[in-house]
């Protein structure tokens, strides 16, 4: 009975179809469908579009708040070795000042020439937590992360007293700064072209370490993450 009613169905349609009248309706309801058909698939894209942008902003919801412990994790746990800051005495508060009192500017600091631009020193960066938890047990021993981090400040410090000399004007270097100089001169070799480099006896002019096994644990330490390398030649350790 309902294969019968379908076929019934479709001659009448076929019969109207054969009108011209009815024919241009079915016509336009045709349009009509393939329109609507186009706009429901539409739709289908933009809600797999929505979808897939929720899952992803839920994701990125759940790494922000990951992120954000971490964040006060680190706020209460600065390592020593980093910096303090500090903050300047030298801002007046603009109540303790008299309106009617002119601001009196030192003639000095407007007639002195802008000082040259100085060369920026490249620092060694600090290793992290990650680096530090990679790097082998048998290698690190029982130095902790602030024990490697001091050293690294250390040498910091001995490498940007270093080439400050090295470039400061000759003229204005005093007789020890100038034998330094020449030192430091002498120790360059064409393997050290372009890269700032330190021996044994900066480590001692410079800094208050002491070159002894730990001191050199900790150069292997640094050799392993990659944040120095060594050059031999001419009786020194570059």
């Amino acid at each position: 009975n309902e294969k019968i009613s379908n076929i019934k169905r479709t001659l009448s349609l076929r019969n109207c179809g054969q009108e011209p009248a009815l024919r241009t309706k079915l016509d336009k309801i045709g349009d009509e469908i393939i329109v609507v058909n186009e706009l429901l698939n539409k739709l289908e894209l933009e809600i797999q579009y929505q979808e897939q942008t929720n899952h992803s902003l839920k994701e990125l919801s759940e790494s922000l708040e990951e992120d954000y412990k971490d964040v006060e994790h680190l706020k209460e746990n600065i390592p020593p070795h980093l910096p303090q800051v500090t903050v300047g005495q030298n801002f007046a508060n603009v109540s303790d000042l008299d309106p009617e009192e002119p601001v009196k500017v030192e003639e000095t600091a407007a007639t002195k020439k802008p000082p040259k631009e100085q060369r920026s020193i490249k620092e060694m960066p600090f290793i992290t937590s990650d680096e530090f938890n990679g790097i082998p047990a048998y290698m690190k021993s029982r130095l902790t992360y602030c024990q490697i981090n001091d050293v690294i400040k250390e040498i910091n410090k001995a490498v940007v007293s270093k080439y400050k000399i090295l470039h400061q004007p000759k003229k204005s270097m005093s007789s020890v700064a100038r034998n330094l100089y020449h030192r430091f001169i002498d120790e360059e070799t064409k393997d050290t072209k372009g890269h700032y480099f330190i021996v044994e006896a900066d480590i001692k002019e410079f800094t208050a370490l002491k070159a002894d096994k730990r001191f050199h644990v900790i150069l292997n330490i640094l050799r392993h993450c990659r944040r120095l390398s060594e050059v031999r030649g001419g009786g020194l350790t570059r």
